[in-house]
């Protein structure tokens, strides 16, 4: 990092205001309740609730304090002032010596929350020209921070302003279930189905392509556009959705530019502030019902069923490679492997990927290295990339790219943005995929979008005339 940039984050650091407010109070009955309720109150223009591991739920806001890079360009912002910087086509490295001058400006223990976009991946991995010019990372360094646990509700705040205003909210008494929380399967159906025969022929494109020797896998992807009436209401989507799913995150946003409210299957990565990384490749796929047998016949299937192993197999293998890019040699360990865990309505192969980052490594260089997930891309992931540009409708933007919440202590959790009800501007939209490889066929591929999007589809929510 140049001086000239060291300088511009020295000062845009020191200007961000700490929570120096901390309650402590009961916990709550209800966290994904009462986190979402905070969501629709209005507290700020920007806002995330992340449900981390163990049933935590985090909620912040904000608006004056955050930090947006492109392909080209860095900008930060607190206190109605901005900075800006060149990224000289490396987002990531100036994004992340943005975070870390609140760090060296004494804000240790600060938290972040944000959002990398899917063509982030061509500046990593593949071809610079395909990131385009929209924004590739955003973070938002809260004004409020909301944390609901099991045994107590933690509220930290700038000011007695926000946690006052905080304090009212959780003090109001909590809603019961209705309704709405119901699926809606007719709808959903019909939302389903949209583009089905365009991404049949994607798949047989792909499957040509590799088997003319130009990748091994590509996990490619089909939108689902909404109507632009009625709106969709992304907290009640949320919540909705989160009684009815069993995610490894969820989360809720206005961030930024997008709007989402997803339930990750996976985590791209979990880094401990003591150097610990994860990651967690989930590949193959069976649908999962309410009937337990047929579950279990399915679970079967999935674990002796050729094409889904060895599509699993290579997503860990790839996975182990860019753990030990950035890990203590010996360190890099398969902790579990083909384990079937259950995602709402579907059932994937699962496995964790684990080590210890090296001494010159922190954990911006893991996010690097494994970055998009390779569930979400393909093998080799260069390859992949170059194969989603021809075959994909146009970018994903957050779409298989991750959804974080990070701490200037060194800690990091990215979620891989599946599963998602995705807007930005007037357009809204879901979006699915399946890992196609030379056994795959557009049948069954169009079939296992039709399942992932199941875990979505039935509880969207629209905003009432």
């Amino acid at each position: 990092m140049s001086t000239g940039s060291r300088n511009i984050w020295e000062a845009w650091a020191r200007s961000v205001a700490p929570l120096v407010r901390v309650n402590t109070g009961e916990p709550c009955p209800d966290p994904a309740a009462t986190a979402t309720r905070l969501a629709q109150a209005g507290l700020a223009d920007q806002y995330m609730v992340y449900e981390g591991e163990g049933g935590v739920w985090h909620f912040a806001a904000g608006s004056a304090m955050s930090v947006t890079a492109d392909s080209t360009a860095i900008t930060a912002q607190s206190g109605g002032r901005t900075w800006t910087s060149r990224t000289d086509r490396q987002p990531l490295t100036a994004f992340a010596a943005a975070l870390s001058a609140l760090r060296e400006a004494g804000d240790e223990g600060r938290h972040f929350y944000g959002w990398a976009a899917f063509e982030l991946a061509h500046l990593l991995h593949a071809d610079a020209a395909t990131a385009g010019e929209q924004p590739l990372l955003h973070a938002l360094i809260p004004s409020v921070e909301v944390t609901l646990t099991g045994d107590r509700t933690v509220v930290r705040a700038v000011d007695e302003a926000w946690a006052r205003k905080v304090a009212d909210l959780l003090a109001e008494p909590p809603a019961g279930r209705t309704a709405h929380d119901e699926p809606m399967p007719e709808r959903a159906e019909g939302v389903i189905a949209t583009g089905t025969a365009a991404y049949g022929g994607a798949v047989s494109r792909t499957v040509g392509d590799i088997h003319a020797g130009l990748l091994e896998k590509a996990v490619v992807s089909r939108k689902v556009p909404l109507p632009a009436e009625p709106r969709p209401d992304f907290p009640a989507t949320y919540l909705a959705g989160r009684r009815a799913n069993t995610p490894a995150r969820s989360y809720l946003m206005d961030l930024g530019g997008y709007r989402a409210a997803g339930f990750s299957p996976e985590t791209v990565l979990e880094v401990g502030a003591e150097g610990r990384v994860s990651t967690q490749p989930l590949a193959g796929t069976r649908a999962r019902g309410a009937d337990p047998a047929e579950n279990e016949r399915r679970r079967a299937e999935l674990l002796s069923d050729p094409k889904e192993i060895h599509e699993h197999a290579v997503s860990v293998r790839l996975a182990w490679d860019e753990m030990a890019a950035v890990c203590r040699p010996g360190s890099v360990a398969v902790e579990e492997f083909m384990t079937v865990r259950p995602r709402g309505s579907v059932q994937h192969l699962a496995s964790r990927v684990t080590g210890r980052l090296r001494p010159d490594c922190g954990p911006w260089d893991a996010f690097a290295s494994l970055f998009p997930a390779i569930t979400a891309t393909g093998v080799s992931k260069r390859d992949a990339l170059h194969a989603l540009a021809r075959h994909e409708d146009g970018p994903r933007g957050l779409y298989g790219g991750a959804v974080f919440r990070g701490s200037t202590d060194g800690d990091l959790d990215a979620a891989l943005v599946l599963r998602t009800l995705i807007g930005a501007g007037d357009e809204a939209w879901l979006r699915a995929g399946a890992g196609v490889t030379a056994q795959s066929s557009p049948e069954r591929e169009i079939e296992e979008t039709c399942e992932k999007l199941r875990s979505v589809a039935p509880y969207l929510r629209f905003a009432a005339d």
